[in-house]
């Protein structure tokens, strides 16, 4: 945690001094049926037996009304949440590897438990 509170210090710090408009510009848009790729990691709760993915991918914008997260690049970090137990084992053998989701829901975290920038509660493997 506090690492990654470091880097984001940091990266805003960058942002603030080189100009973060510029850089949102840059962000792809990320619309409902679109691909999102990137490397695909799991994190475990000692409290529960739950498996969180999470899927770290170049910055992407969301649509409407989730916007950009109230980031200023787009988020990077996707939580991907998982609905059964056939999708959590259908992500398994990728983790720490690229993948590719069709993302058909996605949001803004809601509360301080969701350690992503953004949600994708809502999508598909593609096959590689």
């Amino acid at each position: 945690m506090t690492s990654r509170f470091l880097k984001s210090a940091a990266g805003l710090m960058c942002l603030m001094l080189s100009g973060a408009p510029a850089l949102a510009a840059k962000a792809k848009p990320l619309n409902a049926g679109e691909i999102l790729s990137g490397e695909l990691t799991a994190m475990k709760s000692k409290r529960t037996k739950v498996v969180t993915y999470q899927l770290t991918s170049e910055p992407r914008r969301l649509p409407p009304p989730s916007g950009m997260c109230n980031l200023e690049t787009g988020p990077e970090v996707f939580q991907i949440v998982t609905n059964s137990a056939a999708e959590a084992a259908e992500l398994k053998p990728f983790i720490g590897k690229t993948v590719s989701l069709k993302a058909n829901e996605m949001s803004c975290p809601l509360d301080a438990a969701q350690f992503s920038d953004a949600i994708v509660t809502k999508w598909s493997l593609v096959k590689q």
